[in-house]
């Protein structure tokens, strides 16, 4: 259902599920996941408290929580606390590394931005990777490279949404 984007189906079906399991992190976890695609930031917030309050070794928790902040722009200092544990649990994750460069970004930190963006998508070329990583290139009025970046990632993901929308953002 993620995959097809039937946001609304799936948190019902999650929602089901979680009746009979309250506890289930996997469960938790995986509707919290689908109430941000749904703009539900209290159902993703509270889940993600769950499943680090039931699994506190649970990294991908502490880094979804942390990055949401950082995305939204908001509680920035929660989610340094956040991502830097999970960095702490998982130090690297490329993804971890992703929301660590994304929030020193929202922190003014372009350079240091940069050296966790740049680690993360050397580790793996993902294209939201390429995304934050291309836009930290721009602001650092690096364009010639922040281009490269975004053809690069275009080649293998055409139609991802946060690519698209971010190169829309900058190349008007």
């Amino acid at each position: 259902m993620r995959e097809a984007q039937a946001y609304n189906e799936a948190y019902d079906l999650l929602g089901k599920m979680l009746a009979g399991a309250p506890e289930s992190v996997d469960l938790l976890y995986d509707q919290a996941m689908i109430a941000e695609k749904l703009d539900r930031i209290d159902v993703l917030e509270r889940n993600l408290r769950k499943v680090i309050e039931l699994q506190p070794d649970h990294a991908h928790a502490y880094n979804a929580l942390g990055y949401s902040f950082a995305d939204r722009n908001t509680k920035l200092d929660e989610a340094n606390t956040l991502i830097s544990k999970a960095l702490a649990l998982s130090p690297n994750d490329h993804f971890i590394m992703d929301s660590m460069g994304w929030l020193l970004y929202r922190q003014g930190k372009l350079d240091k931005a940069y050296e966790y963006l740049q680690a993360a998508y050397a580790a793996q070329a993902d294209a939201e990777i390429a995304s934050h990583l291309g836009e930290v290139l721009w602001k650092m009025n690096r364009q010639d490279e922040a281009n490269q970046i975004w053809e690069d990632a275009l080649k293998n993901n055409p139609d991802n949404e946060v690519l698209l929308s971010t190169i829309k953002k900058f190349k008007r």
